[in-house]
């Protein structure tokens, strides 16, 4: 009645020639922003600021890394604002969350680069509470944090965009797109445009994104992945969505119809582009790199050769910058086992597991469909990408999964 009523009255002083009133933002929109504005902060935050890669802005290093840093400390501050009094929702997932970080902060303490890993667990910590503390909105029927994160992803598409039209030739350093407004490798704008198509497509199959939207995504975020030569991500993405539309296939038409358009045109390239997709797939390596799996063979050999102790072997070295010897990990299970042990792993393959088994038994529909394709998609990239047991956009993606199964998700939740 008052919507009406506030209608009606700026109908009458528009006809009377007098300025009509403001639209009154109510106190529920304004949670409701906040909410999203935590979200797109932790985004930020796992957004880490790469100083040595091309960039056009002349940000420096330790201004970028105290942005993307300091991110967390808004995130956290924006979500007790919002979040009065302070009430979090009972999760088998954020106990495990919690302990994951409590065991990694355990594990720091021995570290070698103390600082460093007490730094990276304290992270992991503040993480973790900003999660747990958006528990109340995980029950919201408008997928409030997924609209969120797939706007979120959009601008970050965007900004790659618009860099690649501004300095094409930094942005497209060594033949794949990277980010160069923020400094971002091609590997993670490979893994933001994969989201950002497999949510976009999950949306549409479930009625839920209008096809003009839907459409401009995909035509935006399919080329900025193909640029970036990021096979991890086109896997996963292809998987994820596979495993989410069979979920939806006997629900509804245009999930089948859009299966049999894509299975039509999987045949057609297969026939008539093969060499082509075989050249982009082998990214210029030899038979004996692609072996070598582009040299992560190497480095996952060299951390399982590496002499531990019973502690070390159960707890880990210490939270690290996911690199051995100077070298990148690109695991995430040998990651995990380097920094937080067996004990780590253990706890990252109940958090995948839980959320795997709550989305198998969800009654069919949007929500179980979402949870699917990302947990399918952290799944198969966490074979060559690390990111489950540390601060990271696969973390944050693994517990939207989680917010979409919760088990009183047929209860509207706060605003």
């Amino acid at each position: 009645m008052t919507t009406i009523a506030v209608r009606i009255g700026n109908h009458l002083t528009t006809r009377l020639g007098a300025r009509p009133t403001r639209r009154v933002v109510t106190p529920e929109v304004r949670r409701r922003r906040r909410v999203q504005l935590t979200w797109a902060l932790l985004v930020l935050n796992v957004m880490t600021f790469f100083p040595g890669a091309p960039h056009v802005l002349p940000i420096p290093g330790s201004v970028g890394k105290l942005i993307a840093q300091g991110a967390l400390v808004g995130a956290l501050t924006v979500v007790l604002t919002v979040n009065r009094p302070v009430r979090v929702r009972p999760s088998v997932y954020v106990v495990l969350l919690m302990t994951l970080a409590v065991e990694g902060l355990l594990a720091s303490v021995r570290a070698e680069f103390l600082l460093g890993a007490l730094f990276r667990a304290g992270r992991l910590c503040g993480f973790a509470l900003v999660l747990w503390l958006l528990t109340p909105w995980w029950t919201r029927r408008d997928l409030l944090l997924v609209r969120t994160h797939l706007l979120v992803l959009w601008s970050i598409v965007a900004s790659v965009v618009v860099g690649l039209l501004v300095a094409p030739g930094l942005a497209m350093t060594e033949g794949r797109l990277g980010g160069t407004l923020w400094p971002i490798p091609p590997t993670q704008v490979g893994h933001y445009s994969a989201v950002a198509i497999g949510v976009t497509i999950v949306l549409w199959m479930s009625g839920l994104l209008r096809r003009g939207a839907a459409l401009t995504s995909v035509l935006v975020c399919v080329p900025v992945l193909l640029l970036t030569h990021t096979r991890t991500a086109l896997i996963a993405m292809v998987a994820g969505v596979t495993i989410a539309g069979l979920s939806l296939f006997t629900a509804r038409s245009r999930v089948r119809k859009a299966f049999a358009i894509g299975l039509a045109v999987f045949t057609l390239g297969a026939l008539t582009l093969s060499s082509v997709v075989t050249t982009w797939l082998a990214r210029g390596q030899d038979t004996q790199e692609l072996g070598a799996l582009t040299g992560r063979k190497a480095v996952w050999d060299a951390i399982l050769a590496q002499p531990r102790s019973t502690f070390e072997t159960l707890f880990g070295f210490g939270l690290s910058n996911k690199s051995f010897n100077g070298l990148p990990i690109d695991s995430n299970w040998l990651g995990t086992y380097y920094d937080v042990g067996l004990v780590g792993c253990a706890i990252t393959i109940m958090l995948v597991l839980f959320v795997l088994t709550a989305a198998w038994f969800r009654p069919q529909g949007p929500q179980r469909a979402l949870a699917l394709f990302l947990v399918a998609y952290c799944v198969v990239a966490s074979f060559t990408e690390s990111g489950l047991s540390e601060a990271s956009p696969y973390l944050l993606e693994l517990t939207l999964a989680a917010s979409l199964v919760y088990s009183s998700a047929v209860r509207e939740g706060p605003r």
